[in-house]
């Protein structure tokens, strides 16, 4: 009995641990969004795309008032957007994506993890011919029809969507984000959330013991407050 409820316990304490962790970043996408268009999610389409992905991660309403407001502020501090990227144990690429107001800091710990992975930082831009970037959209397949939905989204960029346990995923270029999202929004459909990811078109398997040294590595970058996104070539 007790150990049943220890076990209960930790694992309570990892998810709130978790989700603290996943408000901390979206507090900064929602600052960075103020910055670049301003308060209004009405007039801020990118401000509204981030407000909808803080609804899909559960963060309460105050919460999310609470960082447009500090966004708002003359004194509130600006925000980088910088992509590191290396190579981790056994050649696999690493790119992290990160909003930090401390670039030094920042990129002492990302080398820091590098390092103790047996792995490097490389230099920006060196796993460009590795990762594409994409943008993905993630639906309520309740009352979609994915083959009409196929064929009128095709002019707005649509590369692939398909339904997957009650969700209907789209994929688009990065550069077709924004029409994308409109075209949904105008179509009133039910956004669970919009994100932009870097997808490999090459891959390195690993055997599970090597997989598990990259897994260690990205959960420690991921749980750096100051990294938004991590990305590997992982199989």
């Amino acid at each position: 009995m007790g150990r049943a409820f220890e076990f209960r316990r930790a694992r309570k304490e990892k998810r709130w641990s978790k989700m603290a962790k996943d408000f901390v970043k979206m507090g900064k996408q929602l600052s960075m969004a103020v910055k670049q268009g301003g308060p209004d999610p009405d007039t801020n389409p990118m401000l509204r795309v981030v407000i909808q992905n803080c609804k899909a991660l559960n963060m309460p309403k105050d919460n999310i008032e609470s960082a447009i407001k500090r966004a708002s502020a003359k004194d509130a501090k600006d925000l980088d957007e910088v992509v590191y990227e290396g190579y981790g144990p056994h050649g696999v690429a690493v790119l992290i994506e990160t909003s930090t107001d401390n670039t030094t800091r920042t990129v002492a710990n990302v080398r820091m993890h590098f390092n103790r992975a047996n792995g490097a930082l490389g230099k920006t831009g060196s796993l460009a011919f590795i990762f594409d970037r994409k943008a993905v959209f993630t639906l309520d397949a309740e009352g979609l029809d994915i083959e009409e939905l196929e064929l009128d989204l095709i002019d707005f960029g649509l590369e692939e969507i398909f339904e997957e346990e009650g969700r209907v995923y789209i994929y688009t270029p990065f550069t077709e984000f924004g029409t994308m999202q409109q075209e949904l929004e105008n179509r009133k459909l039910n956004i669970i959330s919009s994100e932009l990811i870097r997808l490999p078109n090459s891959t390195v398997e690993l055997s599970p013991e090597q997989e598990e040294e990259i897994n260690t590595l990205v959960e420690k970058l991921e749980d750096d407050d100051d990294v938004q996104q991590v990305f590997t070539n992982m199989k």
